[in-house]
Parts: C-alpha cells; structure tokens; sequence
C-alpha cells in the first residue's frame, strides 16, 4: 500500500494540543510541550523517510508570547535544549534545518541554539525541516512586502519583476507551497500559519493531541491526500 501512494512534497503540520493532552493526564502544561518535541523528532525522520521533501512546523507562533512568563521561558529553553542537545538523529539522517520567523522578542541564547542547528545541517540535502519560530502569516507577507518596497526604492529589483511564484522568493523561506497542511487537536482553523504557501493545500484535521501523533496517524493523512482531487481551478 505504502508504494502505491502520493507523497507530497511539502507538508506543514500546527502542532497543537499539547497542554490539554499533559492536563488529562494530571501533568502541567510543559510536560505536554516536552512530549510533543519528542514527536515532533519521530515524525520529523518519518516523513522524511515516506518521501516527503520539506516539512514545516509550527513550533511557536507571535502570538504565544502573550501566554505566562514561565510557559514561554520554558518553551524557550526546551528550543535551545532541542536545537544543540537532542536533533543528533535529525542531523545523522541527512536533514537540513531552517527558521521562518521574525528573530525580534527571541532571547539570545535561543538565536544562539538556532545559529547552531542551521549551520551543523546547511550542506545537508535529504529533506528540510522548517521550523516556524515566533512566526505568523501576516507578518511574514508584511516583511516580505516591506522587503520588496525597500529593493524597489533601491533600484535592485522591479516592480514588473513580482508576480505570485516570485513573491515566495522574499517570505522568510523561499520552499513553495505546501500540498498538505495538518492540524492536530481537532481545531479547524489555520491560526495565522503559513497563509500564502496555504492557498491550494490540501488541509487535515485530527482530534489526535500532537503528543499522540504517531507514524500511523501521519499515514492516514497521507491516505486522505491521496483521496483528494486537485484541480487547482480547472473543471473536472
């Protein structure tokens, strides 16, 4: 069955569901966050494993540093830990990693943690994973828009020049678009993610908490891509 399917190319994945899944179980809510980085490494090989070329993840949105100080600051340690101490699989398996997001509000070790996972992985070239930190879509058009009018001012680029499959070119990462965007603990929305890249993707929605979000459950989104018909606008 496996052979038989499409792989796709680019999949994204919100990552959500982590507190409540470590609240049903007594725990608070940096045990669930705990949790999910270790799924987010097994799904990370997995993917990669299927065929999946790039994988983009919502790690941590602008938005989240409205939560609790001490959330977020162990969040921001649990990145650091992550990105210099326990991605040695993600590194030996021939992965690139790479950042999308704005680096204002982020500590400097964290910037640091980051610096570091890019550079060990830069030349690797058997998928990408991009990690979506202190990210939200609009902001990432908002950029990219404020980086064109400054090119534009500076006559190195033109006006005539920008279309929509070169405007990906000035996001934070020029990957193209995504063909499945998942999203775990049956919330239906997208939550800011990755808006433009998102504008024919094929969406995925589980109940699955992230922490519960295993190989099998990745395979019956890949399942439910090979159901679908893309059409991109053209009549059937």
């Amino acid at each position: 069955m496996k052979g038989e399917l499409k792989i796709p190319n680019h999949v994204a994945i919100i990552m959500d569901g982590n507190g409540r899944w470590a609240k049903a179980r007594g725990k608070n809510r940096s045990f669930g966050h705990l949790e999910g980085s270790k799924s987010l490494e097994k799904i990370a090989l997995y993917a990669m494993s299927r065929g999946v070329k790039i994988l983009s993840v919502f790690a941590f949105s602008t938005d989240n540093f409205k939560r609790s100080e001490s959330e977020v600051n162990y969040l921001m340690d649990l990145f650091i830990n992550m990105f210099t101490k326990k991605m040695n699989k993600i590194i030996a398996n021939d992965i690139k990693v790479v950042f999308s997001g704005r680096k204002e509000n982020l500590r400097l070790d964290v910037l640091d943690a980051m610096n570091i996972i890019v550079d060990k992985t830069k030349n690797n070239q058997s998928g990408i994973l991009n990690i979506c930190l202190n990210y939200g879509g609009q902001e990432e058009i908002v950029d990219a828009v404020n980086n064109i009018v400054k090119l534009v001012k500076e006559n190195k680029l033109s006006v005539d020049d920008i279309d929509k499959n070169t405007f990906y070119k000035y996001l934070y990462q020029n990957l193209g678009p995504i063909d499945l965007l998942i999203r775990t603990s049956g919330e239906y929305r997208i939550s800011n993610f990755m808006m433009y890249q998102s504008s024919y993707s094929e969406f995925y929605f589980t109940d699955v908490l992230f922490p519960d979000f295993n190989e099998e459950e990745f395979d019956k989104a890949i399942i439910s891509f090979n159901n679908r018909d893309r059409r991109y606008g053209n009549a059937k």
